[in-house]
């Protein structure tokens, strides 16, 4: 499954990362982590100090998945605002959802810190403006929520933006609490910080397929060898859906370019804070700055299927993103360096999920699956290390493919 195409500029931001062997054994373990993108980094940084046997495999190398692709915003906001959430789980689990994501970015920055490798951590504000004039009562209702909850958050009017921004909008939210990564980077720092810690580690190791024994799943490699596990994590991204297929998620088709270096003096004077900015549109755009002042631009996304062979309209769609940047900002000039495509996952109810099927036993399938999915992965690695170490998690319920809350009621869709 082909999950991107086009030109990366993070591969370019890490020349040299660490390398890993391909597995040349049979091995036992604990638990097997399949997948060493980001999301299998913060299964195996949250494993790292459990006293369990851990080992992680990916079948290319490090990284070299979704995670190439990932823009990095780290946000509490996911694609469904928090009224929306209210309204489809109630306050209960809409609110403990919003503090999870909160902590998770705690955590995010805390494990950065421990990192020799460099991740380009660093806290940003975010803008979040209403493309319509109908959207600013929405903002309205999430300023109030996210206020009570703690959030340092600003509603600001079409005058405020204006004072500081070279373009206006109806209304905006201004969070301070949200932040900016490099994606690979930071999935190396992790797995750097594991395989410290004792965390075996196999790049070039495809599993191929798999039998289950009584106390054991038994994974067979293209290496020629078998891994033997206690317990599966299956982190492969949005390759998880080729191997079971969860009617709550659905795959689209994103955008992203990246430009040249501008000077840093037009940032300073036209890009307030160099915070994100997002914005209400279903089909948004997106963008942030990079520790070398190129900018990131993302979004259009669309149903398009075999993404990796359509380069006519990835150039097509890095021309547009092009566009939509310069009507924001008219006194920055930016040109595209790197245009990629890539599949991007969400789901219907608009929160993550840890799924455990009875046809899978001794599984977990880690999909932090939404367009906030580096903050939904800390939050879904730190329960699945609970669960897996302590027997439990109070939070794993919100999280379930079969939770109550989805047996119970159905979700608002606003």
């Amino acid at each position: 499954m082909n999950l991107h195409n086009g030109t990366y500029y993070w591969l370019e931001t890490l020349p040299h990362p660490p390398v890993y062997p391909r597995l040349a054994q049979d091995i036992s373990c604990d638990i097997l982590i399949i997948g060493a993108g980001i999301a299998g980094a913060q299964c195996a940084y949250w494993l790292r100090d459990s006293g369990l046997n851990v080992v992680l495999v990916e079948k290319n190398r490090v990284g070299s998945g979704g995670t190439s692709a990932n823009t990095a915003f780290i946000q509490h906001a996911g694609e469904k605002m928090a009224h929306q959430l209210v309204n489809s789980f109630g306050e209960e689990l809409a609110f403990r959802h919003l503090r999870l994501c909160k902590e998770a970015i705690d955590h995010l920055e805390q494990a950065a810190a421990q990192m020799s490798i460099d991740s380009s951590f660093a806290r940003r504000s975010s803008l979040y403006t209403a493309s319509q004039p109908n959207d600013v009562e929405k903002l309205e209702k999430d300023y109030k929520l996210l206020r009570d909850l703690g959030f340092a958050i600003d509603f600001l009017t079409e005058d405020e933006i204006a004072a500081r921004y070279p373009f206006r909008r109806h209304a905006a939210l201004y969070c301070r609490d949200d932040a900016e990564l490099n994606p690979l980077a930071y999935t190396h720092g992790l797995i750097a910080l594991a395989a410290g810690t004792g965390t075996h580690v196999y790049e070039q190791t495809r599993v191929t397929g798999k039998h289950y024994e009584k106390d054991a799943v038994i994974y067979r490699t293209d290496t020629g060898h078998t891994i033997r596990a206690k317990h599966v994590i299956l982190a492969a991204g949005y390759e998880n859906m080729r191997i079971k297929a969860e009617k709550n998620a659905m795959l689209i088709a994103t955008y992203a370019t990246v430009t040249t270096p501008v000077a840093e003096s037009l940032l300073r004077q036209h890009w307030h804070e160099r915070s994100l900015i997002w914005e209400t549109a279903d089909d948004y755009i997106y963008m942030r700055t990079t520790p070398d002042n190129r900018v990131i631009i993302g979004g259009l996304d669309e149903r398009v299927y075999h993404i990796n062979r359509n380069d006519a309209l990835r150039l097509h769609k890095s021309e547009k993103l092009i566009q939509e940047f310069n009507k924001l900002f008219p006194g920055i000039a930016v040109q595209a360096e790197y245009a990629a495509a890539a599949y991007y996952g969400g789901t219907h109810d608009g929160l993550p999920i840890i799924g455990m099927y009875t046809d899978f036993p001794r599984c977990t399938f880690f999909d932090s699956y939404g367009d906030n999915g580096i903050v939904y992965s800390m939050v879904l690695s730190k329960i699945v290390r609970d669960v897996l170490v302590n027997g439990e998690s109070a939070d794993l319920d919100l999280y379930r493919q079969d939770r109550p809350l989805l047996k119970n009621k159905q979700p608002i869709l606003v």
